[in-house]
């Protein structure tokens, strides 16, 4: 006679103002069991009034998909938190004081942090019994060399206010550098790597051995590389000009810099697929668009390749990175002298939801694309700190 083992499960939540994602993981396979993304939370014709009903509505979706929770072997649930501040930097089990501390932290995360607590308190409420873990964005870049994380401003004003580079998609970044090494059947410690992290939202990051030295976002994740809605680097200069000459207001600034610029602020749109089809339509805006973010990024790659002096590998990845053969195209073409040769025809058959290597055998630095998978390492992260590890 044998015992069955149930395998334990992490649902991973991640929970933005009027939006939450969901996924339940079998962490010790690497797959998702279910997954969904509810939105328009709170808005006037939508029937989810709030994040207690998303949360329900997304129980209720669970149990319709096969996965009730109540009788599942829920190990803990794991929250993704965008900025952590100087004080969290490793995966943090919740309770009232951790929470009360993360409230502090919406003044560095205004967008982010505060749909996020919102969240863990509604979880915690419905879910009383299980560990909830909050897994951080910016951790993996916390311990950036202080050449990298310093802003050259007044260094008692930034040391009050915790003004660095904190860096974001941490998650993604060490997950995808990791899966790499895997990949290339090479010692994690051993590679310098450049990870290029394409989505809506969209950064860079330069791997030493494992340990990070420099990443494109900044205080926030608005600086750095073009984004779907956000500028990307700007001189600062911009934001008294427009206040002084424009009249607008700091809010409105910064508002019109995280939500009308980059893709959208250039030609209307950000999703690349109808960006193509713009440009091949005679779109000029949209041409600029797409160089404009073509421009930022190869700079970004050759700064990278610059501040690790050797690069092992490049890899791409989120939804332009592992799906747009274009922009990989364009991003790489007319570098072979500085050790980086794409294979063309590895390059469009590449996206296929595999590790792919895009760059020829005889490329001195491997490109890859990789495909990330967020909620598999933040439910990895669960387990270990209910192992203790």
């Amino acid at each position: 006679m044998t015992t069955e083992t149930r395998a334990r499960l992490v649902l991973v939540i991640n929970s933005g103002s009027s939006s939450l994602k969901y996924q339940l993981v079998e962490p010790d396979a690497g797959v998702s069991r279910a997954s969904g993304h509810i939105e328009r939370i709170g808005e006037e014709s939508s029937p989810v009034a709030d994040h207690q009903a998303a949360l329900r509505l997304a129980f209720k979706q669970l149990t319709e998909a096969g996965s009730n929770l109540q009788t599942a072997d829920l190990a803990a649930v794991g929250h993704r938190v965008v900025h952590g501040g100087n004080e969290f930097h490793h995966p943090t089990l919740l309770d009232d004081v951790v929470v009360a501390e993360l409230k502090k932290l919406s003044t560095l995360a205004p967008l982010h942090n505060p749909p996020a607590v919102k969240g863990i308190e509604v979880a915690r409420k419905l879910l009383p019994d299980i560990p909830h873990i909050a897994v951080f964005d910016t951790a993996f870049f916390h311990d950036l060399p202080p050449a990298a994380a310093a802003y050259a401003i007044d260094r008692r004003l930034a040391e009050r206010w915790q003004i660095r580079r904190y860096g974001f998609h941490g998650t993604s970044h060490r997950y995808v550098s990791e899966q790499a090494a895997a990949f290339l059947e090479r010692s994690y410690h051993s590679l310098n790597q450049i990870v290029l992290h394409l989505g809506n939202g969209a950064s860079a990051s330069a791997i030493a051995g494992g340990r990070p030295l420099d990443t494109s976002m900044g205080l926030t994740p608005l600086e750095g590389l073009v984004m779907g809605t956000r500028s990307g680097d700007i001189d600062p200069s911009v934001v008294s000009y427009l206040w002084r000459s424009a009249q607008m207001g700091v809010d409105e600034i910064d508002s019109m810099l995280n939500h009308r610029s980059g893709l959208v602020g250039l030609a209307g749109e950000r999703d690349f697929r109808r960006l193509h089809a713009m440009i091949e339509s005679g779109d000029n805006s949209a041409q600029l668009a797409y160089d404009v973010f073509v421009h930022r990024l190869r700079k970004y790659i050759g700064a990278y390749l610059a501040v690790l002096g050797h690069t092992d590998v490049v890899s791409f990845t989120a939804g332009i990175g592992e799906n747009d053969a274009t922009v990989r195209r364009d991003a790489l073409t007319g570098i072979g002298e500085l050790g980086i040769v794409l294979d063309q025809r590895r390059n469009l058959s590449a996206g296929t939801g595999q590790i792919a290597r895009i760059s020829t055998d005889a490329s001195p630095i491997a490109v890859l694309v990789v495909p990330t998978n967020e909620e598999l390492a933040i439910a990895r992260d669960c387990m270990h700190v209910l192992a203790g590890s």
